[in-house]
């Protein structure tokens, strides 16, 4: 009889909630990993759900109904479910199919080559360039041998990380006299992602020229670093790595030309001031609003962190950044390519 009484109010919400046709059909090049798995799959993982929760039927591969693709390059084996030769043919077939280009990398960030040139290799088949930051579009703009024209369609969004996941509440504020907690988390081991300070941030405060200062560490990181007084994590993605966050004061990174970043931002969301590097590429584009930049002088950026706290925490807290409004700024580009066909 339950199972009755549940079909029949199903059928009566059916009734009252017809179904409503999609929007538009996206076809995304990579498919999510859940997990800890760096922070352009974080940002997929909340891209997918927000254009099915706004109506678009979100697809992997190119089939001849797409509308548009949104393209994340990768030159991960296996990581992108179709490239610039489907891109080209799909637009041979289709002539108001329309591309979205989303760039978040460059050769700089971890010393290596090809990438500026793999990224180059779309720009034929894109309608729309969005960058991950400033710093990013004009690296490609007017780097030597710089493939983007800044005269062709293009925006920059900031990342911003999950907001059901990453946010203040539970979250301490710090108060002088206590211990404050330094943390900083990283996918990769990569040593451009800034362990060399923290290695002298934890060696400063092993030889306790910074009394009062505690760093925790969650991820990765080179196997040669041996750490002398922090506390250290596996890695960890999702609830779990918020809650970590949250039991700490001032998130550090010291990542060097990064694109935009997402370890950082989670840290912000979280309810953290930021000390970060300021030859942290796109970085600093958010660090100076929510906290102080370093380069040679690491201990002189800790006691200033420490010392401007309060004021820092309540912009954190006032004016944060925002997955909610990231994602709404790709849906609507999404809209704007696509009513201009």
């Amino acid at each position: 009889m339950q199972f009755l009484h549940k079909l029949i109010n199903q059928r009566r919400s059916a009734r009252l909630c017809p179904p409503v046709p999609s929007v538009a059909r996206v076809a995304i090049s990579a498919e999510p990993v859940f997990g800890p798995w760096g922070g352009g799959n974080q940002w997929l993982l909340q891209m997918v759900r927000f254009l099915k929760y706004s109506g678009y039927d979100v697809r992997f591969t190119l089939s001849d109904d797409v509308d548009c693709a949104l393209v994340l390059p990768s030159r991960q084996q296996g990581r992108m479910t179709f490239g610039v030769a489907e891109l080209r043919e799909h637009r041979r077939r289709n002539p108001h199919f329309r591309v979205i280009h989303r760039v978040n990398d460059n050769d700089v960030r971890k010393g290596g080559t090809g990438m500026d040139a793999f990224l180059a290799s779309f720009d034929e088949v894109t309608d729309h360039t969005v960058f991950i930051s400033e710093w990013l579009r004009d690296h490609h703009a007017r780097a030597e041998g710089g493939w983007f024209d800044l005269a062709r369609p293009h925006s920059c969004i900031l990342n911003g990380a999950d907001p059901a996941v990453f946010h203040p509440v539970g979250n301490r504020a710090w108060k002088p006299g206590e211990p404050f907690r330094f943390v900083t988390h990283h996918w990769a081991d990569n040593a451009m992602k800034g362990f060399p300070q923290y290695a002298e941030l934890d060696a400063r405060i092993a030889a306790d020229e910074l009394p009062g200062v505690e760093l925790w560490v969650i991820g990765r990181w080179p196997k040669d670093l041996v750490w002398k007084t922090a506390r250290t994590f596996p890695p960890c993605a999702g609830p779990a790595l918020a809650e970590l966050l949250r039991q700490c004061h001032g998130y550090i990174t010291a990542s060097l030309w990064e694109p935009g970043g997402m370890h950082f931002i989670e840290g912000l969301q979280a309810g953290l001031p930021l000390l970060y590097h300021e030859d942290g590429g796109g970085i600093p584009e958010l660090g100076r609003r929510y906290g102080v930049g370093f380069r040679d002088d690491l201990e002189s950026g800790v006691r200033a962190l420490i010392a401007g706290y309060a004021g820092f925490r309540e912009k954190v807290l006032t004016h944060p950044p925002s997955g909610d409004g990231m994602c709404l700024a790709y849906r609507e580009t999404i809209q704007r390519v696509l009513a201009e066909r």
